[in-house]
């Protein structure tokens, strides 16, 4: 099993930033992405960044060139940091860790999420 544990969620001011932290614990041998997604009220979950275990990140297009995910695998932790908020950025942002073999996924864990509200 594995426990995700994010943090640094909050209130923030449009234009503004701020860093989002997910802690793993457990069995993380097996884990070759992780990713943050993000899900609005009234909308789908959606996909917000991911790196693999070799460091090779991806971001869609609404989040390009503002949003950076990071790792730190001596503390097992994955970083979102985040800038230029918009409004609609407002949302819980998920940690999300998984397993891989291709394009399958064999194992996906979830965090609690954490609350992120970009004011205007």
């Amino acid at each position: 099993q594995l426990q995700l544990v994010e943090s640094g969620g909050g209130l923030v001011q449009s234009g503004g930033s701020l860093r989002l932290s997910c802690v793993a614990s457990g069995s993380i041998f097996s884990i070759n992405v992780m990713g943050w997604y993000r899900q609005a009220p009234g909308k789908q979950r959606e996909l917000v960044a991911t790196i693999t275990s070799g460091g090779s990140s991806s971001y869609p297009d609404s989040v390009k060139g503002r949003f950076t995910i990071s790792r730190d695998n001596a503390k097992n932790t994955v970083y979102l940091q985040m800038n230029s908020l918009k409004p609609e950025d407002t949302a819980v942002y998920y940690c999300n860790a998984r397993k891989t073999l291709g394009s399958i996924i064999v194992t996906s864990y979830w965090g609690q999420g954490t609350q992120v509200t970009v004011s205007s």
